[in-house]
Protein backbone atom coordinates (compact mmCIF):
# COMPACT_ATOMS: atom_id res chain seq x y z
CA UNK A 1 0.00 0.00 0.00
CA UNK A 2 1.61 3.36 -0.96
CA UNK A 3 0.40 6.88 0.61
CA UNK A 4 1.27 10.05 -0.74
CA UNK A 5 1.55 13.39 1.32
CA UNK A 6 -0.15 16.06 -0.99
CA UNK A 7 0.35 19.79 0.63
CA UNK A 8 -0.10 23.73 -0.84
CA UNK A 9 0.89 26.52 0.93
CA UNK A 10 -1.96 29.09 1.45
CA UNK A 11 -0.91 33.04 1.98
CA UNK A 12 -3.09 32.83 5.23
CA UNK A 13 -3.01 32.30 9.01
CA UNK A 14 -3.39 28.58 9.76
CA UNK A 15 -6.32 29.66 12.03
CA UNK A 16 -7.83 30.95 9.14
CA UNK A 17 -6.96 28.55 6.47
CA UNK A 18 -8.39 25.60 9.44
CA UNK A 19 -11.52 27.66 10.51
CA UNK A 20 -12.21 27.20 6.59
CA UNK A 21 -11.51 23.34 6.09
CA UNK A 22 -12.98 22.41 8.86
CA UNK A 23 -16.41 24.12 8.12
CA UNK A 24 -18.49 21.40 6.80
CA UNK A 25 -20.64 24.37 4.78
CA UNK A 26 -17.92 25.24 2.87
CA UNK A 27 -17.05 21.66 1.80
CA UNK A 28 -18.48 21.91 -1.46
CA UNK A 29 -16.95 25.07 -2.47
CA UNK A 30 -13.28 23.32 -2.56
CA UNK A 31 -13.51 19.86 -2.12
CA UNK A 32 -15.19 18.31 -5.64
CA UNK A 33 -13.37 15.47 -4.88
CA UNK A 34 -15.88 14.66 -2.25
CA UNK A 35 -18.48 16.40 -2.26
CA UNK A 36 -20.41 17.81 -4.94
CA UNK A 37 -23.88 19.15 -3.89
CA UNK A 38 -25.22 20.66 -0.70
CA UNK A 39 -24.11 18.83 2.89
CA UNK A 40 -26.88 17.51 4.89
CA UNK A 41 -26.04 17.18 8.60
CA UNK A 42 -26.53 13.83 10.41
CA UNK A 43 -25.82 14.10 13.89
CA UNK A 44 -22.06 13.98 13.92
CA UNK A 45 -21.95 13.02 10.55
CA UNK A 46 -22.55 14.99 6.76
CA UNK A 47 -24.37 13.48 3.92
CA UNK A 48 -22.82 14.16 0.68
CA UNK A 49 -23.49 13.03 -2.89
CA UNK A 50 -19.91 12.41 -4.22
CA UNK A 51 -18.38 11.18 -7.86
CA UNK A 52 -18.90 7.64 -5.82
CA UNK A 53 -21.88 8.17 -4.82
CA UNK A 54 -23.72 9.26 -1.44
CA UNK A 55 -21.17 9.28 1.43
CA UNK A 56 -21.05 10.29 5.30
CA UNK A 57 -18.31 12.26 5.89
CA UNK A 58 -16.94 12.80 9.86
CA UNK A 59 -14.41 15.31 10.95
CA UNK A 60 -12.50 15.39 13.82
CA UNK A 61 -14.27 17.18 16.72
CA UNK A 62 -12.65 20.64 16.61
CA UNK A 63 -9.81 21.89 18.02
CA UNK A 64 -6.46 23.93 18.53
CA UNK A 65 -4.16 21.62 16.57
CA UNK A 66 -5.17 22.03 12.96
CA UNK A 67 -6.41 18.33 13.08
CA UNK A 68 -8.85 18.07 10.07
CA UNK A 69 -8.85 14.14 9.61
CA UNK A 70 -12.26 12.99 7.90
CA UNK A 71 -14.06 9.65 7.73
CA UNK A 72 -15.44 8.89 4.56
CA UNK A 73 -17.93 5.96 4.95
CA UNK A 74 -18.88 4.63 0.91
CA UNK A 75 -21.37 3.38 -0.31
CA UNK A 76 -20.06 0.06 -0.11
CA UNK A 77 -19.69 0.41 3.95
CA UNK A 78 -15.93 0.46 3.49
CA UNK A 79 -14.32 3.52 5.66
CA UNK A 80 -11.87 5.45 4.86
CA UNK A 81 -9.34 7.92 6.78
CA UNK A 82 -8.31 10.90 5.32
CA UNK A 83 -5.12 12.34 7.73
CA UNK A 84 -5.40 16.33 7.36
CA UNK A 85 -3.31 18.84 9.03
CA UNK A 86 -2.64 22.81 8.58
CA UNK A 87 0.52 24.06 10.43
CA UNK A 88 2.08 27.01 10.39
CA UNK A 89 4.51 27.52 7.66
CA UNK A 90 6.97 31.11 6.60
CA UNK A 91 4.83 31.64 3.88
CA UNK A 92 1.43 31.79 6.00
CA UNK A 93 -0.16 27.90 6.31
CA UNK A 94 0.84 24.76 4.91
CA UNK A 95 -2.47 22.31 4.14
CA UNK A 96 -1.20 18.27 4.24
CA UNK A 97 -3.22 15.71 3.06
CA UNK A 98 -2.00 12.28 3.24
CA UNK A 99 -3.62 9.90 0.39
CA UNK A 100 -3.51 5.47 0.65
CA UNK A 101 -3.79 3.26 -2.28
CA UNK A 102 -5.80 0.93 0.43
CA UNK A 103 -6.75 -1.40 -2.65
CA UNK A 104 -7.16 0.97 -5.71
CA UNK A 105 -4.83 0.37 -8.78
CA UNK A 106 -2.08 2.27 -8.87
CA UNK A 107 -4.61 4.44 -11.88
CA UNK A 108 -6.76 4.78 -9.53
CA UNK A 109 -4.49 5.89 -6.70
CA UNK A 110 -3.23 9.10 -9.88
CA UNK A 111 -6.61 9.87 -10.39
CA UNK A 112 -7.08 10.50 -6.52
CA UNK A 113 -3.79 11.95 -5.89
CA UNK A 114 -5.17 14.20 -9.00
CA UNK A 115 -8.28 14.97 -7.93
CA UNK A 116 -6.93 15.65 -3.74
CA UNK A 117 -3.89 18.63 -5.91
CA UNK A 118 -6.69 20.16 -7.95
CA UNK A 119 -8.89 20.08 -4.37
CA UNK A 120 -6.21 21.68 -2.77
CA UNK A 121 -5.14 24.23 -5.17
CA UNK A 122 -8.95 25.41 -4.97
CA UNK A 123 -9.17 25.38 -1.35
CA UNK A 124 -5.37 27.51 -1.69
CA UNK A 125 -7.01 30.31 -4.56
CA UNK A 126 -10.54 30.49 -2.37
CA UNK A 127 -8.51 31.26 0.71
CA UNK A 128 -6.14 33.80 -0.83
CA UNK A 129 -8.50 35.46 -2.64
CA UNK A 130 -11.16 36.02 0.22
CA UNK A 131 -8.49 37.65 2.29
Amino acid sequence: MKSRHVSRVVSAAPEAVYEFVADPDNLTRWAAGLARSKVTRDGDGLIVDSPMGQVTVTFAPRNEHGVVDHDVRLPSGEVVNNPVRIIAHPDGAEIIFTIRQLGLSDEEFERDAAAVERDLETLRGLIEHAE
